[in-house]
């Protein structure tokens, strides 16, 4: 028994009836048979960013400590523990000139990531991180530590990369490592306000029907606030940043990005050679704490007009602050693997996400935005994304397909006969 846990997302209350820090296997299982025999829902923390919403009651499995990684470099693969992040994954295996599929952010949950599919910054090049599991070490909900791959559990297996957090409380996995040691990334930033926003949108979206596999990218819109945490160049500004993330050589690379910086001034260029080590700072996520709300939605394809809607009802005269980011999809991305996996929406094109800050909004307002840009998107909408549906223990619709969910019901019931998850499948989601 321990205090309840403090992580990444502040925003919601986590009032478990039980705390257990769990050092292995055998502490999950155990804390399982006891949630069984109290009719106890089971919750899951690592690091805290995809908490779905308030935990309240229940017993609360805190996976932190598991946090080993181990890299075998011959056979390119990490054995990683529950509690394990990607920032800790990527400092292991770059001395041996490999990267993990990893997100931007380095302080997210690697465990926690791959079973909601994992979206990385190699992603058009490898796909998802669910892609390259090799197996699974998983407490299901029976009770029953188990060590899953495609040959001894192929049903399990296919649902727990992609499916989410639904099937047990997974204590560590295998999975593959790329031959990744630099890259050329990084991002431009341009003026975001009125027109000169909309061309830049306009001409990404035409530059990502040319570049290769071997480049992710996506852009992202922002109004700063004009705080003295912003750098002095960037506060109060309305801003569009491109970033990305490119194999091949730097020289390819200004090559591929020299359109962009046709478009018009960039007040802040940091694209360069740099160590995969470093390709956290694409982004910059901001590294501390704090409280927000987001979603993400999968898209068939967005053309620049509706784009240009997008940023008017998210930009300065939306009534928060609401950061968005558009993901280009596509490449290995739109290809199963075998064995296929339960990812959902493989054919998309883009990813739309939406995250607003809480402190001083309240969740109801955001869902309106939200539901007048999903309105503005359209038939365009194909489904919801897992990783990036922050807080989003109340919306329960859109994370897969029909076939998928009742593949992943059938499971549920096989492997979690007390519902000790609770919901039906691809809807509630654990605190992790």
């Amino acid at each position: 028994m321990t205090a309840a846990p403090t992580g990444y997302q502040t925003g919601f209350a986590i009032r478990p009836d039980l705390v257990v820090e769990a050092a292995g296997a055998e502490d999950v299982r155990t804390a399982m048979t006891r949630a069984a025999r109290d009719g106890l829902r089971v919750g899951v923390h690592a690091t805290g960013h995809g908490l779905a919403g308030p935990v309240e009651g229940g017993v609360l499995i805190v996976t932190r400590a598991m946090d080993s990684v181990v890299v075998d470099p011959v056979r390119r693969t990490a054995r990683i523990g529950a509690g394990a992040t990607w920032g800790q994954v990527i400092e292991a295996a770059a001395p041996h000139g490999l990267a993990p599929l990893n997100g931007s952010s380095p302080g997210v949950g690697a465990v926690s990531y791959t079973l909601g599919g994992g979206l990385g910054v190699l992603a058009r090049e490898f796909g998802y991180a669910a892609d390259l599991v090799r197996s699974f070490d998983v407490v299901t909900g029976d009770g029953v530590p188990r060590h899953v791959t495609a040959e001894d559990e192929p049903e399990l297996f296919w649902g727990l990369r992609g499916g989410g957090h639904r099937l047990g409380v997974v204590t560590g996995m295998e999975t593959g490592l790329v031959p990744v040691a630099r890259l050329y990334g990084g991002s431009l930033a341009f003026d975001g306000d009125g027109e000169a926003g909309a061309q830049v949108l306009r001409r990404y979206l035409e530059w990502t029907r040319t570049v290769p596999v071997t480049l992710t990218s996506s852009v992202g819109a922002l109004v700063y606030p004009d705080i003295p945490q912003v750098p002095r160049e960037l506060r109060g500004r309305y801003v569009i940043s491109v970033r990305v993330a490119y194999t091949g050589s730097a020289a390819e690379g200004e090559r591929l990005v020299a359109p962009l910086r046709g478009t018009g001034p960039a007040p802040a260029d940091s694209l360069r050679e740099m160590p995969y080590t470093d390709s956290h700072t694409i982004h910059s996520d901001p590294p501390f704490p704090h409280a927000y709300y987001g979603d993400g939605l999968m898209l068939s394809g967005i053309d620049p007009d509706r784009a240009a809607r997008v940023l008017e009802l998210t930009g300065r005269k939306a009534p928060m602050m609401t950061v968005v980011q558009l993901n280009h999809l596509g490449g290995a991305l739109a290809a199963a693997p075998d064995p296929g996996n339960a990812v959902p929406y493989r054919e998309a094109g883009y990813l739309l996400r939406l995250l607003s800050p809480l402190d001083g909004t309240d969740v109801a307002s955001v869902r309106a935005l939200y539901e007048e840009v999903a309105a503005v998107l359209g038939p365009l909408v194909v489904g919801r994304s897992l990783n990036f549906s922050f807080g989003g223990g109340d919306r329960t619709q859109g994370f897969h397909g029909l076939r998928t969910r009742e593949r992943l019901a059938g499971l549920v019931t096989r492997h979690d006969p007390a519902s000790l998850f609770g919901g039906s499948y691809g809807i509630s989601r654990d605190g992790r």
